[in-house]
């Protein structure tokens, strides 16, 4: 059975069909994530990063989830929807891959490098493509076929939504972070 991930949906918020600013915006907000997360995580300690929140994952599994996540799923999709005719898309139930997900680069730094040369290939590739390239479809079983700027919509709120467990789990947002650090330099 193919597991459909929560942020995904087939419908998408933008129109018209096809918008530069618009496909622009998905991307710019896909390459600023590297740096949100680095800010949000740097200062943390191994032990803060460790503690996960009441009914929630620890900041490093999350982190980890994100950098796996980009190379074994997002870009991956987006190159079998460039390459393919309407492929079949697969995503991993991250309950199932929590357990058995490789551990050997989980150190802060090496989850935030990773996770940033994983995402600059990914930006890469959406910057090149055309505009016929962002209607190209994919399937996902239990919930139809969909473009590749709605698969692109959902990848934004992906980040969205890991950056705001990402903030429980620290117990501070990204607006908090800055604000402090503002407040230091002063």
């Amino acid at each position: 059975m193919s597991f459909v991930p929560s942020w995904f949906s087939t419908q998408s918020s933008f129109r018209p069909v096809y918008s530069p600013p618009m496909t622009a915006q998905l991307i710019d907000q896909l390459a600023a994530a590297p740096k949100m997360l680095a800010n949000l995580v740097v200062e943390a300690s191994d032990d803060a990063l460790d503690l996960a929140p009441r009914d929630g994952r620890a900041a490093r599994t999350i982190l980890a989830h994100l950098r796996d996540c980009e190379f074994l799923e997002m870009r991956l999709a987006v190159e079998r929807m460039l390459a393919e005719e309407v492929p079949s898309l697969e995503f991993i139930d991250s309950a199932a891959w929590e357990p058995v997900r490789n551990r050997t680069r989980d150190r802060k730094e090496w989850l935030l490098g990773d996770f940033a040369l994983q995402r600059l290939a990914s930006v890469g590739i959406l910057r090149s493509l055309r505009p016929e390239d962002w209607e190209r479809e994919g399937s996902l079983r239990g919930s139809g076929t969909f473009s590749l700027r709605t698969f692109v919509e959902g990848w934004v709120k992906h980040d969205a939504q890991h950056t705001r467990q990402l903030e429980v789990a620290l117990g501070e947002t990204l607006g908090e972070v800055l604000a402090r650090r503002a407040r230091m330099a002063e």
